[in-house]
Order: structure tokens, then C-alpha cells, then sequence
């Protein structure tokens, strides 16, 4: 059942369409991403679905509820990650989360909220004393704190670290875990494919395909390829006539076998039962980033 409905959405600047014809539908429980280079219209889009910019064309349903016209409503429905810019230096996270608390209904156990983030310890730290991966748990909190069906998360882990990222990454899968449907914005593949059930790949304004990360990578191009260095001499006949096999080619003293469906099984097995040993073996796949580019025309970070 959908809980997010976009259809032919178009936002305008001027004479520019931002966001142009854009539709998706969001299902009730699953980490949905938006994923597009800067400048794509991502941010645009869920600024509509949030309420907080009026479309030019194409309506939006989040919960059945329309942002502009029922956006009292929508504020108890769906919570939003707030930019940093969007809290005073020296509010402290207890009273931050206090704040909020008292603009909803029902508002969650901010406590046991700040427990589930990890900032029990930094009830009473000012926000300017936050690192970059506690300011972002804390938006977390805050878009969690009127116990939302749905929260929007827009370029949640920009400018974290490595670690910081993943961590973040873990409490995203636990929200998930407590029922909320996620609309996650990022322009990170690796974000993308590790959190999203599904995808709308967003470029210049418009939709180019709505699938799982494996869908779309799938989509463009299902082919393995493994790369080895066989322990002594095989016929290429023997891998060639695994109906997984595409191709077998050698390149230096290296074999590269070109496949699809459970290619590294049958390879393997073919080697063990010949007495080949697979030497620096790799596989290769082809990666979300390339399907964006087959799909787009234009790399993530263009």
C-alpha cells in the first residue's frame, strides 16, 4: 500500500523546469531513496512532498493527505530532517528535543529516543559542541520525536566520515525496524545500495527509472565477470560449455570469465573437480554508479 503518491509533479523557476514530470509512489514500510547528482531536482521534490514549496503541476498524496492543504495534519504524519543552520549554537540537546516535543500531538519519550541515538551523554551539550555524526543523529531524533509514520532524510550523511556514515547507516535500518517509512535523498551509491529497498534514479527534473538497486543495475547489464590466475593449464572448452559462461579470455596469465546467474560456483567447481586452483581470484559486477551512467548518460558527480 502506498503511503507517498507523486504523480506528473513539476516545479518551476522562471522559465526553468526544476522538477519535470516527476512520479513514484512510496510503500508503507520501506526505505525509499531519491538518488541524483546535485542540481537534479531531488531536494525540490521532497520540499512539495513535505509542504513546504507549492508545485506548479501534478499532485502529491502523503498518507492521503495533500501537503499544501492539509499541512496541519501533515506535521503530525511525517517528520523531517532539519538542516544544522536550523538550531541556535547554544541550544542544548535536552531542551532542542523538549522544544519539538511540544509541537506534536503525540509526541515519542524524547529520552528513550535519545537513548535509541546514542546521546544520552549529551542531554546537556550545546549543539555547536556536537561532532558532525551527533548533529546528524540528533536531526534523527528530531524528525523521529512526533512519532511519524513517515520521515524524510535529505543528504542525511554529507560531510561525515567513513565511520560517522556508517553508524548513521545503523540507526536508518533501526528506524526502518520500528515502522517508519524512510524517504531517504542522497547522491551516495554506496548509501543507496546499502539502505534502499527501492530507487527513482532523478536527472535534469525528470525520472529516468524506479527499481531495487539490483533492478536497475540488472536492468543495464546482469553480466559477471571473474578474474583468476589458473595453477596450471585448462581448456577453455571446459568453462565455456557451462551454460553460465559467456566468454572465457586470457589476458596475460590471467583468465577472465564473462557470466551470469551463480557464475562463481560453476566456475569453481569446474576448476576444483579438474584440479585448479583459482589464484587472485576476483569478481566483478557491474556497479550501480555504472548503471546510473548507462541510464543518465552523466556520472553521479557531474
Amino acid at each position: 500500500m502506498a503511503i507517498i503518491e507523486v504523480d506528473n509533479l513539476v516545479k518551476r523557476y522562471g522559465d526553468t523546469a526544476v522538477v519535470d514530470g516527476v512520479s513514484f509512489a512510496v510503500e508503507e514500510g520501506e526505505i525509499f531513496g531519491i538518488l541524483g547528482p546535485n542540481g537534479a531536482g531531488k531536494t525540490t521534490t521532497v520540499e512539495c512532498i513535505e509542504g513546504l514549496r507549492s508545485p506548479d503541476g501534478g499532485t502529491i498524496r502523503v498518507g492521503g493527505l495533500d501537503p499544501r492543504r492539509d499541512e496541519d495534519e501533515l506535521r503530525q504524519l511525517l517528520g523531517a530532517q532539519l538542516q544544522e543552520s536550523d538550531l541556535p549554537d547554544k541550544l542544548q540537546v535536552g531542551e532542542a528535543m523538549e522544544l519539538y516535543s511540544s509541537f506534536y500531538r503525540h509526541p515519542a519519550d524524547w529520552r528513550q529516543l535519545i537513548e535509541t541515538l546514542r546521546l544520552t551523554d549529551k542531554i546537556g551539550t550545546q549543539f555547536r559542541r556536537l561532532s558532525g555524526g551527533q548533529k546528524q543523529r540528533l536531526s534523527i531524533a528530531l524528525a523521529l520525536i512526533g512519532n511519524p509514520k513517515v520521515a524524510v532524510l535529505d543528504e542525511l550523511t554529507t560531510g561525515l566520515d567513513p565511520q560517522a556514515r556508517r553508524d548513521v547507516w545503523d540507526l536508518i535500518e533501526v528506524i526502518r525496524a520500528r515502522g517508519v517509512t524512510i524517504l531517504l535523498v542522497t547522491h551516495f551509491m554506496e548509501e543507496a545500495e546499502r539502505l534502499c529497498d527501492r530507487l527513482a534514479l532523478i536527472n535534469a527534473g525528470k525520472v529516468v527509472a524506479v527499481d531495487s538497486p539490483a533492478g536497475l543495475v540488472s536492468s543495464v547489464d546482469d553480466r559477471q565477470r571473474i578474474r583468476f590466475r589458473p595453477s596450471a593449464p585448462i581448456d577453455h572448452a571446459l568453462l565455456t560449455a557451462l551454460p553460465e559462461v559467456i566468454a572465457v579470455e586470457r589476458a596475460g596469465g590471467q583468465l577472465i570469465v564473462t557470466g551470469t546467474g551463480d557464475l562463481l560456483l560453476a566456475v569453481t567447481t569446474t576448476l576444483a573437480r579438474n584440479r585448479v586452483v583459482a589464484a587472485d581470484l576476483r569478481v566483478e559486477q557491474t556497479s550501480l554508479d555504472d548503471a546510473f551512467v548507462a541510464l543518465t548518460g552523466r556520472p553521479i558527480d557531474h
